[in-house]
């Protein structure tokens, strides 16, 4: 890695563990500034910063809550004010809270529609003012696979994910004249500490369902992000880009 100034300013909600982790490594990888969105793991987050920079990349840490448009709209001004510009957001923080529908409350819904779907609109449009100006920009949103098969018991996170792909196509098709993309990505089911913890019964019926025959990484689809992010995407906007062995098609 060299100590030439960063390419990129890329802002990565959620990347303090698994999949946001890997990305934000990817892109630091690539030389950009990677700006380490957190909200509760400041260890972790700290963790991933140390981890960049010992690599000699770069990064920062940046903590907001994105369900909330004060701090988001607070984050992305100290963004612009600092390095004038804001060049890629991935839209990767979110939640699962698991239950029946006749056993979901409502505030469980409501949270989980807090950071899975408002946090991406409120950090969507907080960039989206910048980008036009500046006429260039990559939104990536994280999405799921269970957002297009349904899942017994998610009943809240794959209806939040179902709203972030319709929101990307919306997007999509709102920024694109100003040079701004805005893709999604479908991650399957893939080996983080979260499935790593699932009973081994768990594991298997879900191995099960992929043709493929295993877990997906989190560095497959850090480089499905990075692409979506490139110059050779430059015209792919509006699409969901399934990471799964084949589980949808």
């Amino acid at each position: 890695m060299s100590d030439a100034t960063p390419q990129r300013i890329v802002l990565v909600t959620g990347a303090s563990r698994g999949i946001g982790r890997a990305i934000a490594e990817r892109f630091a990888q690539a030389g950009d500034l990677v700006l380490i969105n957190y909200m509760q793991s400041q260890q972790a987050a700290e963790d991933v910063r140390g981890g960049i920079q010992k690599a000699g990349g770069h990064a920062e840490l940046l903590r907001f809550d994105v369900a909330n448009g004060t701090e988001v709209n607070a984050a992305f001004q100290q963004i612009t004010e600092k390095h004038g510009r804001i060049d890629v957001v991935v839209n990767n923080a979110g939640l699962a809270i698991d239950n029946l529908l006749l056993r979901l409350k409502e505030e469980e819904w409501e949270r989980v529609m807090d950071v899975n779907l408002k946090g991406v609109f409120l950090c969507t449009k907080a960039a989206a003012r910048p980008m036009l100006r500046q006429r260039s920009g990559r939104i990536i949103n994280l999405t799921s696979v269970v957002a297009q098969t349904g899942n017994p018991g998610q009943a809240a996170y794959t209806a939040a994910k179902a709203g972030v792909i319709g929101f990307t196509r919306t997007m999509a098709k709102e920024l694109a004249s100003r040079s701004v993309t805005v893709n999604a990505v479908a991650p399957g089911f893939i080996e983080t500490d979260m499935t790593g913890s699932l009973p081994d019964e768990v594991k298997s019926g879900y191995l099960s369902l992929i043709p493929a025959g295993r877990w997906g990484t989190v560095a497959e689809v850090a480089e499905v992000v990075a692409f979506l992010a490139s110059p050779l995407a430059g015209y792919i906007t509006g699409q969901v880009i399934n990471i799964n062995g084949g589980m949808y098609v």
